[in-house]
């Protein structure tokens, strides 16, 4: 099945717009991977024109389509929750260990402890949050998508109290689990059909007090992310960057494009955008030549390799 026909059952539109998501998040990580840590602007530089042949190049440890750490766990979020029919906690927690066990080539330093520390599901994160008074970062946010079509189903409350739930099993800082749960939330409007960015304002009001100043801040219309006080690894300007990456642009390509220019954590900066572009514009405004070479390896799993096919079918039985 080619990425852009996904519509086999269920509503058409929302499938469409579940399967750019999901699809959408998996480029915009490949898409950033090789430019991580690397300066604003290099990839523009490196392709100043849309459509140059060879974007989709790979480098800096990764094959040319190969999705990173990302993505994987998201795919693992998607199959506990279609392989338990619902949200199974343990069972989640159990897949990312093994998957943490077979030596991914990139896993955030935050997640590898929570997962190899030792202590069960309900604890791991807890303990590494109370040991080391950091963990805030966007490692929750980028696994979000697949999770995020899935509870788009219910309500906001339903949607954002999933977010904070799952966020919570690697993160131990509610921080990162409000900035997830804002995503959950924009992400279930565009899959709806309606803007997602008409919805900050009633996505910031379900945020909890503590830490809606920063959310605002960083969600706000005028807010660049020259403006951060935060590396954008941290959640807040992640997801800050994200919005602003889609909010400055009119096109699935041009808002990924956008947000890997923006340098720093490339990959999670625009697998965010991209899941949220990819729900906004749905699955054919995600360009061919960036999601024929895309591949998604599963360390831990028997060799498992899914293809734009196989994330287009998770999809829509996330969607469905």
């Amino acid at each position: 099945m080619s990425p852009s026909s996904p519509a086999r059952a269920g509503n058409p539109d929302r499938i469409r717009r579940a399967a750019g998501a999901v699809i959408g998040s998996a480029v915009g990580d490949a898409l950033g991977a090789p430019f991580e840590f690397g300066p604003a602007g290099a990839f523009s530089a490196r392709f100043p024109a849309a459509e140059s042949a060879g974007e989709m190049r790979g480098g800096g440890g990764w094959d040319a389509g190969e999705a990173t750490d990302d993505t994987q766990m998201a795919v693992l979020v998607a199959e506990s929750l279609l392989e338990r029919h619902g949200l199974d906690l343990p069972d989640m927690f159990t897949r990312f260990q093994r998957w943490a066990a077979a030596d991914p080539k990139d896993i955030g330093l935050q997640t590898e402890d929570v997962l190899t520390n030792g202590l069960p599901w309900d604890r791991a994160a807890a303990h590494h949050f109370r040991t080391a008074q950091r963990a805030a970062g966007n490692g929750s946010l980028m696994r979000a998508t697949t999770s995020a079509v899935y509870f788009a189903r219910g309500s906001d409350e339903t949607t954002m109290q999933a977010a904070r739930r799952i966020a919570a099993l690697t993160h131990g800082d509610p921080a990162a689990w409000e900035g997830t749960a804002v995503f959950h939330e924009l992400v279930r409007v565009a899959l709806n059909g309606a803007d997602p960015l008409a919805a900050v304002p009633a996505a910031l009001a379900h945020v909890h007090p503590d830490h809606r100043g920063r959310y605002a801040t960083v969600l706000a219309d005028d807010w660049h992310p020259d403006r951060a006080t935060e590396f954008n690894g941290a959640v807040w300007p992640c997801l800050g960057s994200a919005v602003w990456a889609v909010r400055t642009t009119t096109s699935y390509e041009d808002a990924v494009r956008a947000a890997v220019d923006l340098g720093g954590d490339t990959d999670t900066v625009a697998a965010v955008a991209g899941g949220l572009a990819g729900a906004r514009y749905g699955v054919d405004a995600v360009p061919a030549r960036w999601t024929e070479p895309l591949h998604v390896p599963l360390p831990g799993f028997d060799g498992r390799v899914l293809r734009a096919p196989d994330l287009v079918d998770l999809a829509r039985r996330l969607a469905s």
